[in-house]
C-alpha cells in the first residue's frame, strides 16, 4: 500500500495559512469584542473557531487524514467522540458539586 504524496507547495500553503490565522488569533486577543458588538462571550467563540480551523488543517493536511481509508476516519471521529464525553462526564460532576465557603475567624 503506498502513501499519498503530497506536494510541497500543498505544505507551504498550509502553514502559511496558519501563520495568518495565528496573527488573527492574537489580534483578536487585544480587541474586546464583547463590549464592541454587545454580544457577551464573543471573544471566546472567536478564539475557540480559529482554533478549532487551526486544528482541522493540522489533522488533515499535516497528519494525511484528507487521503487516509474511512477506517481512519471513523477511528479519528470515534476518539473525538471519546474525548467530548470524557469532557462531559468530568464538568457535569465538577458543576453539580456544592462548594463550601470557609471564613477566617
Amino acid at each position: 500500500m503506498s502513501g499519498h504524496i503530497v506536494p510541497k507547495k500543498t505544505y507551504y500553503t498550509i502553514f502559511l495559512l496558519l501563520m495568518v490565522l495565528l496573527a488573527v488569533t492574537v489580534l483578536i486577543a487585544y480587541l474586546d469584542l464583547d463590549h464592541a458588538t454587545g454580544i457577551g462571550g464573543l471573544n471566546i467563540i472567536v478564539a475557540l473557531s480559529i482554533a478549532f480551523t487551526k486544528m482541522m488543517l493540522v489533522v488533515l493536511y499535516f497528519m494525511h487524514m484528507k487521503w487516509s481509508s474511512k477506517l481512519t476516519w471513523i477511528f479519528g471521529g470515534a476518539s473525538i467522540l471519546w474525548l467530548i464525553l470524557m469532557l462531559v462526564i468530568t464538568l457535569a460532576d465538577y458543576f453539580s458539586r456544592g462548594w463550601v465557603m470557609f471564613t477566617n475567624k
